[in-house]
């Protein structure tokens, strides 16, 4: 709901057509390069993909002790190399 108070408070005639169309654009290039960095950078996916999977399974009541402790673990990049050759 607080969202919704927010968006009221937008003026949505702040920006011209064409800061409007720029803006477009670069959201469209950020995309486009946001997604070509991800499909090259595959550990990325396991990354991210392991973490979730342990929030899930161990439904930690403090997310960011848990995710701080989960990225500092020092075997960390041993088990995304462990996967990412799995994988290939």
């Amino acid at each position: 709901m607080a969202e919704s108070s927010v968006l009221e408070k937008l003026d949505f005639g702040a920006l011209s057509f064409e800061q409007q169309e720029r803006l477009r654009q670069f959201k469209i290039k950020t995309r486009i390069s946001n997604e070509k960095y991800l499909r090259s950078h595959p550990e990325v996916d396991l990354l991210l993909s392991d973490f979730l999977r342990e929030v899930f399974l161990k439904r930690p009541t403090d997310i960011r002790e848990f995710a701080a402790e989960h990225f500092s673990d020092p075997g960390l990049q041993k088990k995304i190399e462990t996967q990412m050759n799995i994988h290939i």
